[in-house]
């Protein structure tokens, strides 16, 4: 019997994200990629995500889609059978975070100022190793244009709130996975999130940056497999 999981990606990423989880995990998985491109208003987004999501579900969030599995274990948590967080934080963002969110609004909002994921980019989210890997380089591209600049605003505008109301405590099995060398959301965010939740597995791959699931596949879906298959 498979397990129901709902996978949450990030700011512009689609299901290409998941795509070596989708294969790995499939005969253990029933898996589905929620679309996160909708709503600018993070209770809209959820109350979406959940209309479309199975009735329980392992739940599953990187980078952006970590805090929105948090509202989500907020609004809904009779729903969320176990939790993993890749990639994320649990804090609300800072003034000085918030105010670089409203300057790329205003830049991105300015027709022909969207560009897609360049080469500067490419150096904060991935390891100094796979900078030169062609095939990420061109998926990570392909994801943001296609999502574009509408999504990257609605995305963007999404609150990131503070997390530690749903997170302390939670017993049910949760994994926390971050890269090593992860430059956009520090390792020390991970190793606190798993501290307050007794039930959780704290994975930090070496040599690793922001996008876990595409620069260490078989990693992520190992650990993602320990963790669907652990006992409740």
């Amino acid at each position: 019997m498979t397990t129901p999981l709902l996978l949450l990606p990030g700011l512009l990423n689609d299901a290409d994200l998941w795509q070596a989880q989708l294969r790995d995990l499939a005969d253990i998985a029933d898996c589905q990629v929620a679309d996160l491109t909708t709503h600018d208003d993070l209770d809209a987004l959820v109350q979406a995500v959940l209309e479309a999501a199975p009735a329980r579900f392992a739940l599953a969030g990187f980078s952006l889609g970590g805090w929105i599995a948090q509202h989500i274990l907020r609004v809904a948590p009779q729903r969320v059978q176990r939790l993993a967080l890749i990639g994320t934080s649990y804090l609300p963002d800072t003034a000085e975070r918030a105010a670089q969110r409203a300057k790329q609004q205003a830049l991105v909002a300015v027709a022909g100022n969207f560009h897609g994921f360049g080469n500067s980019m490419m150096r904060r989210y991935v390891d100094a190793s796979r900078l030169d890997d062609v095939s990420l380089r061109d998926t990570v591209r392909g994801m943001t244009m296609r999502l574009g600049a509408e999504v990257f605003l609605r995305q963007n505008a999404l609150p990131r709130l503070d997390g530690r109301d749903v997170l302390q405590g939670y017993a049910a099995p949760s994994l926390v996975l971050c890269g090593g060398n992860d430059g956009i959301t520090p390792v020390q965010r991970s190793r606190e999130m798993a501290a307050m939740m007794p039930a959780s597995e704290l994975v930090e791959l070496p040599d690793c940056g922001h996008l876990a699931p595409l620069e260490q596949p078989l990693a992520v879906s190992a650990a993602m497999r320990r963790w669907l298959l652990r006992s409740a």
